[in-house]
């Protein structure tokens, strides 16, 4: 009996190093709240100090008149956003890799990077094109969708639960493409309550 208990426990840690091998596993539920938080305290100021709220997929005054006071402040409002949520995200896990005994910056971590650098910098790309020919409400459905995109592309290298956040960035992004007026609210669902629900979700399962 005790033979098969040794056998069972030395398959498990097999089974966890080849795990650790393939997979990014220091990524911080924390740091999900806190991008949630980030996301939703950046909508709010979009959304009431900047009045960004387009209803319509064309806002005709970017063609004649450039790029408003207001919607410029929204794009470094947004910079500055993701630079925190980044930041946090590297530090929380960076903690939990030192923890755990392992190195941040490893093979996987290098993968899952490139993985979500294609989809997020071609969808930055285009949104910036978007704006200059003034498709300004179609910055929060193809900020979703691309966001989406390199979170479903990194589950495959990271926790399997990424791929439901990836499928729902997803699916908030096509809602808000076909209503326009709603984008703020699925900037806010997306950016916001589903990182702070996705990362409660995550510290408890992982982290405690």
């Amino acid at each position: 009996m005790k033979e098969e208990q040794d056998y069972i426990r030395d398959i498990a840690e097999i089974r966890s190093m080849m795990e650790r091998s393939s997979k990014f596993l220091s990524l911080s539920g924390w740091a999900g709240i806190m991008a949630g938080i980030y996301g939703l305290a950046g909508v709010y100021i979009a959304y009431s100090v900047f009045h960004f709220y387009p209803v319509e997929i064309f806002d005709s005054t970017i063609g004649s008149g450039g790029i408003s006071p207001n919607l410029l402040n929204v794009i470094v409002l947004a910079v500055i956003v993701l630079i925190m949520a980044i930041g946090t995200a590297i530090f929380l896990s960076h903690k939990k890799a030192v923890a755990r005994g392992e190195r941040l910056w490893n093979p996987t971590a290098k993968r899952l990077v490139v993985h979500m650098a294609v989809p997020l910098v071609v969808g930055g790309l285009l949104i910036l094109i978007m704006i200059a020919k003034g498709m300004i409400g179609l910055i929060a459905p193809f900020s979703l969708l691309f966001y989406g995109l390199a979170i479903y592309n990194a589950s495959n290298f990271t926790f399997e639960e990424m791929k439901i956040l990836g499928l729902t960035q997803i699916g908030l992004g096509l809602i808000s493409a076909y209503f326009v007026q709603y984008g703020i609210l699925c900037w806010a669902l997306g950016f916001g309550v589903l990182h702070i629900i996705y990362g409660i979700y995550m510290h408890y399962r992982y982290e405690k």
